[in-house]
């Protein structure tokens, strides 16, 4: 799954640890995230959407 929580965080000047923090999740989740290794599971979504005050159709996008 394509998503953009790699370019929100460097907007935001986070590393992947402080995002990863902020979303309960490990860093290593947050790098499999960005990378598209991993889609993130439905509650995860709405917390990362949440965090940075999106849709979650702004920042994930299923389309491949």
């Amino acid at each position: 799954m394509k998503n953009r929580l790699k370019v929100l965080r460097a907007e935001r000047d986070w590393t992947q640890a402080q995002l990863a923090d902020a979303l309960e999740v490990s860093r290593q989740t947050i790098n499999a995230i960005e990378k598209g290794k991993f889609d993130p599971s439905l509650p995860l979504a709405f917390k990362a959407a949440r965090l940075f005050k999106l849709t979650i159709e702004e920042i994930f996008d299923d389309q491949v």
